[in-house]
């Protein structure tokens, strides 16, 4: 049995080298959506995907294909907004192009970014059904990439988030530290049908996988640690939850996204390995995952500054990506904040499960 590996020092997606993030969002006047861009080394970064939700919003997933031409990408837009947000990505593209950063074609500045991409369902989150991100999101979000600070919560892609029961999703993240030397991390934006919480007890599901610094989450009051509900709290949450018709069919459709990066040098092949080892991960996290009410999608990406990993330290890798990827959802879960709109109320575990915090 592999053990829990020890995040790095953000415990976030930045601590792969060379990597950038940034969001975009807009609240308030009918919006409640919003963008994350995670941007590549200029030289880009190996990638794969892997689809498993029966309802995908993607752009360029047959591009890393491993069969196919391009091995490498500039970029990869998180948003909302479904099919609607795929023109984020739009914007990350000309400003990447503004930047020189992309598939050269011969001559000087003639580049084509290769930016793939995944959509969440929040449509009409905000009170406006047509309040969509474009491409003026992804250009904001990439211009505003960045290695200082990684904020958590409702902010980008996340915005709008939600997951069962009426508690607020939003963006997660987590990192590991490789037995061999080398990281793992992610970013997640958590939007399901499924839920977090297990139903009987309020427990997350992915709790039992957190590691020390886990409960620091940034902006955030310290955690100590985790504790079981009080009943009464979970009660009142299984009938919210009955109020609201989670026990039919869901009432909008959903979709978890995410990226998985390491600094190893990967194969296009393994850089696919190493988001479907991802999704493992969001299936530890979230009950149901994966169904056809959601779209959900993971990345892979390699920045390939560190040699490429012999066969067990792949194993080591896979391990650390689903063990991310389930931290990332349950410090997604526990970083969002209450969100109340014309459309409706999505609580925060926090607020839901307030003798849950220690």
């Amino acid at each position: 049995m592999l053990p829990h590996l020890p995040a790095g020092p953000t415990n976030s997606l930045l601590d792969v080298p060379g990597l950038t993030v940034g969001h975009h969002h807009q609240v308030g006047e009918g919006w409640l959506t919003g963008t994350t861009v995670v941007l590549a080394p200029p030289e880009g970064a190996v990638a794969g995907a892997d689809v498993r939700g029966g309802g995908p919003g993607t752009r360029e997933t047959d591009l890393l294909d491993p069969c196919n031409l391009v091995e490498r990408v500039h970029a990869v837009t998180l948003s909302g907004g479904s099919a609607f947000g795929l023109a984020a990505a739009d914007g990350v593209m000309r400003w990447l192009l503004e930047e020189v950063r992309g598939f050269p074609m011969g001559a000087p500045g003639h580049v084509v970014p290769i930016v793939p991409g995944a959509v969440i369902f929040d449509l009409g989150r905000g009170g406006e059904w047509g309040a969509t991100p474009d491409a003026s999101f992804g250009r904001a979000a990439a211009a505003a990439a960045t290695a200082d600070e990684l904020p958590l919560g409702v902010v980008g892609a996340g915005t709008g988030a939600q997951v069962a029961g009426g508690l607020k999703g939003g963006i997660g993240s987590a990192s590991a530290t490789l037995p061999g030397g080398g990281v793992v991390a992610c970013l997640v934006v958590l939007n399901a049908v499924g839920s977090t919480v297990d139903p009987n007890s309020g427990e997350l599901y992915g709790a039992r996988h957190l590691v020390d610094g886990d409960l620091d989450l940034p902006r955030m009051p310290p955690l100590t640690s985790l504790r079981t509900p009080d009943p009464a709290e979970v009660e009142a949450a299984r009938a919210r939850a009955v109020e609201l018709g989670a026990e039919g069919l869901p009432r909008t459709l959903a979709t978890t996204i995410g990226v998985v990066a390491t600094d190893l040098t990967l194969t296009e092949s393994q850089a696919q390995r190493l988001a479907m080892s991802g999704h493992d991960g969001m299936a530890r996290a979230i009950a149901p995952a994966h169904t056809m009410f959601d779209g959900d999608t993971l990345f892979g990406l390699a920045t390939c500054a560190r040699a490429a990993p012999d066969p067990l330290a792949f194993h080591h890798a896979l391990h650390a990506s689903a063990e991310v990827v389930t931290r990332a959802l349950v410090r997604a879960t526990l970083a969002a904040d209450t969100v109340t709109t014309s459309a409706g109320t999505w609580r925060a575990y926090r607020d839901a499960f307030p003798s849950a915090l220690a």
